[in-house]
Formats: structure tokens, sequence, C-alpha cells
């Protein structure tokens, strides 16, 4: 797969261009199905018992794995057989559904646009599309604060950390990725239902994600000095605050963020109607405001060309020295 560079940089330009369009049927969705499938199989097999529940969860785990990894490198592998030419296009072509640039920035100025012309009802309903937490009784504010964190939290599971296993693995070790983050984001809740099933899922995102979370936090950190965001205190309350979350990862990027706009973020949040207590990240230097959602998203895009720029670097290293 000797044409990832090429796959890499022409996928995120394109997604750059394209985006999710809607009539695209996106591999996530696939991977989202398959992992549905499976649950509901192992479910009935294992005993309903805590052990049982963690045993199941990490058989869906193997499985999930097994296919997202397996499934897009034996294909790969035959498309660039067939010919070169049809590998690079196919490996651009799931790169770029890879990569989630402008989609994320898409649906979070969903957000910005209910606030500035439409209600606080509308606002709500357009970040519950994009968060885990309860929006029924945010304020402004609280929507706002939302919207900024997930574009943050998502520079890396969308973006960063997706790049970072295409450089270092092509294409199937991208899919890898995209179904553990998947599996995180639909088994990797501490309620009842996934406490013991989704264990495993979450234990295994926290892991691949470690590296490529602290990537993005110093990527965004640098990416304030192409959009004249506050660098000295991105830096700062990067290295303060970025192990202010129960998740290992969760914490870096919102910590450069918060620092980058001089506010502060996170703090406590209902999820399926329960308070959930969390320490603040960032210092109140100002108060959040509407337009913050757009500085987050103009320091997304800075860390993701920067990301994309060092990630080919990378790749291209890869190539020449040992020809992976």
């Amino acid at each position: 797969m000797k044409y990832s560079v090429a796959a890499l940089l022409a996928g995120f330009v394109i997604d750059l261009i394209a985006g999710d369009p809607r009539w695209l049927y996106h591999p996530v969705c696939l991977i989202g199905n398959l992992i549905s499938f499976l649950e509901k199989g192992i479910r009935r097999i294992f005993p309903k018992t805590n052990g049982g529940e963690l045993a199941g969860g990490c058989l869906e785990v193997l499985l999930v794995c097994l296919f997202c990894g397996g499934i897009p490198l034996l294909v790969l592998c035959l498309a660039y057989e067939i010919h070169p030419w049809a590998g690079f296009v196919l490996e651009t072509f799931w790169c770029y559904q890879l990569l989630a640039t402008k989609s994320l920035k898409t649906e979070s100025m969903k957000v910005y646009d209910r606030l500035k012309n439409g209600t606080i009802e509308e606002a709500r309903y357009a970040v519950s599309m994009i968060v885990g937490r309860d929006t029924e009784e945010l304020t402004e504010e609280g929507v706002t604060k939302a919207a900024v964190e997930t574009v943050a939290e998502n520079t890396s599971d969308g973006i960063i950390a997706p790049m970072f296993y295409m450089a270092i693995g092509g294409v199937p070790l991208m899919f890898l990725y995209k179904g553990i983050n998947t599996m995180d984001s639909m088994l990797g809740y501490k309620n009842d239902k996934y406490l013991y099933f989704g264990r495993c899922a979450a234990k295994l995102d926290d892991v691949v994600n470690y590296i490529p979370a602290r990537i993005s936090g110093w990527l965004m950190v640098a990416g304030t000095l192409f959009v004249g965001m506050d660098t000295k205190n991105a830096a700062k309350i990067y290295k303060r605050d970025r192990r202010n979350h129960a998740s290992p990862n969760s914490a870096q990027t919102e910590a450069a963020m918060a620092g980058a706009l001089d506010v502060q973020l996170a703090g406590n949040a209902y999820y399926f109607g329960k308070l959930y207590e969390k320490p603040t990240i960032g210092d109140p230097v100002r108060p959040v405001e509407a337009e913050d959602i757009k500085r987050a998203n103009r320091l997304l895009y800075a860390a993701s060309v920067l990301g994309v720029v060092v990630f080919a670097a990378v790749r291209m290293t890869l190539v020449f020295w040992w020809g992976i």
C-alpha cells in the first residue's frame, strides 16, 4: 500500500470539500449495525451475570476488531492486486469517508445558527444530535459549551486519531480504530446495561486513543499560532487541566481548546437523567458566547491541517525506510 501518503492527502482534501453527503452510505453506519447485530446474538448466548456480560463484551470486541480490520485489509489488497490505481482510488475514498473534518464543523455550526437565528429549544435539539448528555435544560451558555466541547473532543476521535492510524498502518488500521471508537460510543456507558458488557470496549478505546489524544492536544496548541488565539494560555491550561476528566483522553483536547478560547469548559452534566459531577477545565477569563463555536472550528481546521502534514511525513518515513 505504497500510495497511502497520497491517499491520506487526497482523502483529507476531499473531506474538506465534500464532507459527508446524506445520500452516501457511511461505513461507520455499517460498523454500528454490526455492533448491534453481534450484541443481540452474544447476549442470548452468555449468562446474564456480571461475569457473563464481561465475557460477552470481550467476545464482541474481538469479533468487531476482526471484521473491521480484516475485511478492509483483504478488499484493499485485492484492489491493489487488480491494479495499483484501483487500490489507490479505494484507499483514498475510504480515507475520505473515515475523516470527519467538514461534517464536525457543519454539525456544530447548526447549533450556532440556532443560537443566533432560532430558539433555545431548537439550539438544544441541534446540540443533542452531537453530544451524549441530556440537553433539555441547558441554557444558551450550556448549549454553547456542549458544542465547543464536542468539537474539541472529536478533533481527536474524528480526525487526528484516524490520521494517526492511517499513517502507521494504512486504511485497514484506520478502519480498525473506527470500529473500536464506535464500540465505545455505543457500548461504553457506565449504566446498568453496559457497565460490564461495555467495559472491554471502553478500556480498549482508552488505550488506542492514548497517544492520538495527546498529539491532538499539542496540535491544537500549535494551531493557535495560525488562527490568532491565546497560545500561551492554551499551553498553560493544557498542561494543567488535561487530566480533569474520568477518561484519560477526553480532557486533552478540551483543555487546549479552553485555554485557546480563554473560557472555562466541562463541569457537572446530566446523562440519562443522572447528575455526574465533573471538574471544570480552563479559567473563566471571559464568559462563553456563541461565537466560540466558530472560533473552535477555526482551531479544529488549523489542528487538522497541521495533523495531515505531520502524519503524511510519518507515513513517507515508514515507506522510505521500511517499505510499508
